[in-house]
């Protein structure tokens, strides 16, 4: 039997778009909980090294998680999930955009998320409550893009002193990209040296050269180091957030 051309036009695109269809079907099934704080929101004190940036995170409204395996040694520290539960009339079917800002374990869980973000799975506050109720739900997910608020940001751990030692988080970086290394040029010997990741995505340096600091990162998906387009001036202190002059898709 011959096909007509109409037909066969069909076909040939549902043959084009089924690859497609396939991959947006392609989720995690794991488990998720939550943890409690008194406004719901993340805590500072997460495994990610983000501090008090850590329970909003720009552009998440404290839509946040602590992962057990995806944390990756920290490498997942900043990155972003949409998960949605299972439960038919109780899970919102849009689901919820989070980001990673912890290290956290549940009973056979992948999220153990703020009240924020686990409310949210819900499609409405009574379903909200019934999830808090149950602490423990079915869910899947997948890694998406971040969508951050502005550019990049060095932020300064409070840890560190002028001069003696130093250490950094990089945060808010967009796209599906794990911050993998950094580097500080060495002006006396004209060349990069690592910094050491000491925990989370915290990076640090002992003994940082005086003046300037100028500073290059490499991320997962790229084959070139990231150049912030800023320095970090000599009188740089404790707790200080620079925002340097560059983004990533």
């Amino acid at each position: 039997m011959e096909l007509s051309f109409k037909h066969q036009l069909g076909l040939v695109c549902v043959i084009l778009l089924f690859p497609a269809l396939c991959y947006c079907n392609e989720y995690t099934k794991s488990r998720a909980t939550f943890y409690s704080t008194p406004d719901g929101y993340g805590t500072p004190t997460g495994a990610c090294g983000f501090g008090e940036y850590g329970r909003k995170m720009d552009g998440y409204d404290g839509r946040v998680s602590g992962v057990s395996g995806l944390w990756n040694n920290g490498a997942g520290c900043g990155t972003c999930y949409w998960v949605r539960c299972n439960m038919p009339n109780v899970c919102d079917v849009k689901g919820v955009y989070l980001t990673v800002t912890d290290q956290g374990y549940g009973d056979r869980t992948d999220f153990v998320m703020s009240l924020r973000a686990f409310t949210k799975l819900g499609v409405n506050d009574n379903a909200a409550a019934e999830l808090k109720k149950l602490g423990t739900v079915d869910i899947e997910y997948a890694r998406v893009p971040c969508t951050f608020d502005g550019n990049i940001l060095f932020h300064i751990q409070e840890t560190s002193s002028n001069p003696g030692y130093f250490a950094m988080v990089i945060l808010d970086v967009n796209g599906i990209h794990d911050v993998t290394a950094v580097e500080m040029w060495q002006m006396e010997s004209r060349q990069w040296k690592p910094l050491n990741r000491n925990y989370g995505v915290v990076f640090d340096f002992p003994n940082p050269p005086s003046g300037e600091i100028r500073l290059r990162f490499m991320v997962s998906g790229m084959s070139d180091w990231v150049d912030p387009k800023i320095v970090i001036p000599s009188n740089w202190k404790p707790g200080a957030t620079y925002t340097t002059n560059v983004q990533l898709k």
